[in-house]
């Protein structure tokens, strides 16, 4: 979204992340959230996929003040415990704590379902019906009821007794309302009398209440319950596996250089300075520069990267990469919190823990939805026997109600998806910022595309040769590029570099003279060589040479010898190769891409032209802080603007597109100011990032319509007694487990 200057800014002493427990439908995250944002100066957005809350508070506030205010609503909280440096025991004891929920459900469902299942087909199939087989169905029921539906029961009891209500207490309320019946009707009623039937359709009118038991009811929505929140639990697992993925990607250890000698150390212990070794197959411990040896990276399991990057000395290397090739010596340049890998997490993370508009309406409908279920099935029940005297039929409406109101998928429909969104983002090299960046790529219909370091490499190359008739082109790249090899300058610089590449070692020169505005010259092999602009009178083919370069936007670089122009060599900005395909995927995405530059038009048309912008979609000659007049130019022309560009002066005209992508290789203050990373460097990676975040809003509001469409179907159902409340679990349990899977599909992204 664009960012406004006019905004007043609410100064925020601190800000810390709870860690929030005893959570169990998206009501609860309301509740808490609620209450911490009643604290004076406290604003608090609480994520009930994630389980955390994001709180700013004020300096009169302390955390303990938060804690407490959290553990009087009646649940737990507290800061997350720091990182640890270094594996502590065997993986599977590392994978304990998180995997506690997921397999305390798997436990009590096993469990309920061995015992639930006799009761309900004793119950569904009058032919299996002996004599007291109800008392044998009450001895399977109870522990299932009691045991099984012990963690609904308990929240329904810490709410109570903070006069709240949540899923828990339609949960608990429904089945201990089946079973309590049952227990009536067994002890004080006829149904525990030998000889009793009784069957599984409950649309037959039933005159004797006393008569009837729910023990398949009782049994069977615990086990449906467990077996959905068994699911779910999993499945919310799996959506932050990828975050989780990321964070553990770093190096343990390291070997640092000590005296000469090295020593293995934690990698919590480098400071920026250090020099450390990477052996081929070892992970990079943190950022750094070579300064020793030459290798290939392999930056897969960071960027999404495939193929290695060669480095040397004087390379920068990103922590988390792995050594491919030879042996490595790095000086750390960050370390800790500071470490792309840190950073990248961070983004990721605080992203994950945001809330789209979209949810907080989801938000503010679940706070209030579980007392009006508790309503609508006291009414339902009144209504039921004012109508028919059906004491049966109005309580088995009134505990459907009670059971097919489900608000944990309407709180699970946004969160999970941009955990899986967001997560499958960072393992591909895309890092969005926070869920609201989703709304803008969904209304982006223009990408202004910066040219240094965006469209092009950001780095001099040697583009093309021209020689004189009779002169050899090997020759004329051997002398002037051992004349230039001797310079600073850039264009210098590239000249010897394609001349390295192109004919191999570069002899040497004696005499070097910079001939300032001009050029150089150098004596070479027995001849003067001149290389710039200091030939007065060039042969006619290369005047023509020079202003064909000229014309596409290159610098001509003169070369010769003995006060004879022998070649003109055409330095430029290399097009990425990749720019072209990238363009023509914006394109694909409905999206009109303009060439924004501060070089000058011919250079930028040359561009523009090699990647497919069209001509009127360059905008040329512009000072830095120019680009954000002309972004703010298209947007009121009534575009809604992207903006991808890497550099400082990108920085002001990210933030005033409605959406900034930074490529991940350019500075920080370009990557601060944007609300998509691109980790990569790879325009094509901005296509992608659109993709995923257009995507991922998708199943959002595809969650969103079946949660908000169940519960609205679902309860004139249950209300008409045409769902049977064993049925009615079984399908609030399939839609939170519809919501969260359909979220997992987005890790197939491609």
């Amino acid at each position: 979204m664009p960012r406004t200057t006019d905004e007043p800014a609410i100064a925020q002493a601190a800000e810390v992340e709870l860690l929030i427990g005893g959570m169990t439908c998206a009501s609860c995250a309301a509740r808490v959230e609620k209450k911490l944002n009643r604290m004076d100066g406290v604003t608090a957005t609480v994520n009930y996929a994630t389980e955390k809350a994001e709180v700013s508070f004020p300096a009169g506030v302390q955390v303990a003040d938060l804690i407490a205010t959290v553990e009087k609503t009646g649940y737990t909280a507290g800061e997350p415990p720091p990182p640890r440096p270094e594996p502590q025991g065997p993986q599977e004891d590392q994978q304990a704590p998180e995997d506690a929920e997921p397999a305390s459900y798997r436990r009590r469902f096993t469990v309920s379902a061995l015992l639930a299942v006799p009761v309900i087909l004793l119950s569904m199939i009058p032919a299996l019906q002996f004599d007291n087989w109800q008392w044998l169905a009450l001895a399977l029921a109870s522990p299932v009821v009691v045991w099984g539906g012990l963690p609904f029961h308990r929240a329904a009891f810490t709410n109570a007794r903070h006069g709240a209500a949540t899923m828990d207490t339609l949960i608990s309320m429904g089945t201990l309302a089946a079973y309590g019946w049952s227990l009536w009707a067994l002890f004080l009623g006829d149904a525990g009398m030998s000889g009793m039937r009784d069957d599984f359709e409950f649309t037959v009118a039933r005159v004797d209440g006393a008569s009837q038991i729910y023990l398949e009811v009782a049994s069977g929505v615990v086990t449906f319950l467990l077996l959905g929140r068994w699911l779910e639990a999993r499945a919310k697992r799996r959506a932050g596996a990828a975050l989780r993925a990321l964070m553990e990607l770093g190096a343990k250890d390291v070997a640092v250089l000590r005296d000469g000698s090295e020593v293995r150390v934690p990698v919590d212990r480098l400071a920026v300075g250090d020099r450390f070794v990477v052996r081929p197959g070892e992970k990079i411990a943190t950022d750094g520069t070579v300064v020793e040896g030459a290798s290939a990276v392999d930056a897969a399991l960071l960027t999404g990267e495939s193929v290695p990057v060669d480095v040397s000395v004087g390379d920068a290397v990103t922590g988390a990469t792995v050594n491919a090739g030879g042996r490595l010596v790095v000086e750390a340049t960050r370390v800790g919190a500071d470490t792309q890998l840190a950073r990248m997490a961070k983004l990721v993370e605080d992203a994950q823990n945001g809330k789209a508009e979209v949810q907080r309406l989801a938000d503010r409908i679940s706070a209030v939805f579980v007392p009006t279920v508790i309503l609508l099935a006291v009414a339902t029940f009144g209504a039921w026997l004012a109508v028919t005297d059906d004491t049966v039929a109005a309580f088995t409406s009134a505990v459907a109600v009670l059971i097919i109101a489900c608000p944990c998928a309407l709180g699970l429909a946004t969160p999970t998806a941009l955990m899986v969104g967001t997560g499958r983002g960072a393992q591909l090299g895309i890092l969005i910022k926070g869920p609201e960046v989703l709304e803008s790529t969904r209304r982006v219909d223009t990408v202004v595309l910066d040219k240094t370091g965006t469209v092009t490499t950001g780095r001099m190359t040697l583009q093309k040769v021209y020689v004189a008739e009779g002169a050899d082109e090997e020759e004329v790249l051997r002398l002037a590029g051992a004349v230039e090899h001797a310079s600073e300058h850039p264009v210098a610089r590239a000249v010897a570099a394609g001349a390295q590449e192109r004919v191999g070692r570069l002899p040497e020169v004696e005499g070097f003279q910079n001939v300032p505005g001009r050029g150089v010259r150098a004596r070479v092999e027995g001849r003067d060589v001149a290389v710039g602009r200091l030939f007065d009178v060039l042969p006619t083919g290369l005047a023509r040479a020079k202003e064909e370069a000229e014309r596409d936007g290159r610098t001509a670089v003169v070369a010769g010898w003995d006060g004879t122009a022998r070649g003109v060599l055409a330095v430029a900005d290399a097009v990425k190769e990749t720019s072209a395909e990238a363009v023509r995927e914006l394109r694909a995405l409905g999206l009109t891409p303009v060439l924004l530059t501060g070089d000058n038009r011919a250079v930028a048309e040359s561009v523009a032209h090699a990647v497919g912008i069209d001509a009127g979609q360059v905008i040329a000659e512009v000072l830095p802080e120019e680009k954000v007049e002309a972004v703010r130019r298209l947007r009121r022309e009534g575009r809604c603007v992207a903006m991808v560009g890497d550099g400082v002066n990108d920085a002001a005209a990210l933030a005033t597109a409605d959406l900034g992508l930074a490529m991940g290789t350019g500075t920080d203050a370009a990557i601060e100011a944007s609300d998509l990373t691109l980790v990569r460097g790879d325009l094509r990676v901005a296509a992608d990032a659109i993709r995923l975040s257009r995507r991922t809003l998708g199943t959002i509001k595809g969650n969103l319509v079946w949660a908000f469409g169940y519960n609205v179907a679902a309860l004139p159902l249950a209300a008409a007694g045409l769902l049977n409340p064993m049925i009615a679990g079984a399908a609030m349990a399939f839609s939170s487990v519809f919501v969260v899977s359909n979220s997992l599909r987005l890790r197939t992204f491609r």
